[in-house]
């Protein structure tokens, strides 16, 4: 029996090249097959979520790690925005950020984050922290199918 393999596209959602350049690094020996797309600011995620502007053709993310920092639109207001549209919010978001304020992780929660994690400063746990946010997300968990697009 064939057995099939299961692409996995992650939105990345980091105005950090550093970050990104080590999300890069953590993740380019998984055993999934994985594919990471990259924008640096709030407006571009929702963009990129929204197939709009230079994004038409954008695969649906099976995961969003979202910084919560982020220029142009807040990791907030996107988070906010994907958990109110129907055809969006079912795709786990993950807070991924510097910061460390009960109030942030309160909002985060209250806004229906799927979980909320505090980027470590060790460069080792750093890359520890996205391959278990990898590895559970992308290994552990059954996540929902993507709806099927709307006719039209």
């Amino acid at each position: 029996m064939e057995q099939i393999t299961l692409r996995h596209h992650i939105l990345v959602a980091e105005n950090n090249p550093g970050d990104v350049r080590l999300i890069r690094e953590a993740l380019k020996d998984s055993p999934l097959d994985l594919e990471l797309h990259i924008v640096g600011d709030g407006l571009s995620a929702l963009d990129y979520l929204r197939r709009q502007k230079s994004y038409t053709a954008a695969p649906r993310p099976s995961l969003v790690v979202l910084d919560w920092n982020l220029p142009k639109k807040s990791g907030r207001d996107v988070l906010a925005a994907i958990k109110v549209d129907e055809t969006l919010k079912r795709i786990p978001v993950i807070i991924f950020t510097t910061s460390d304020a009960d109030t942030d992780r309160l909002i985060a929660y209250n806004l229906h984050a799927n979980c909320f994690v505090t980027k470590p400063m060790d460069l080792e746990e750093f890359l520890e922290a996205i391959r278990s946010i990898e590895d559970f997300w992308l290994n552990t968990t059954n996540l929902p199918p993507a709806p099927a697009p709307a006719s039209g």
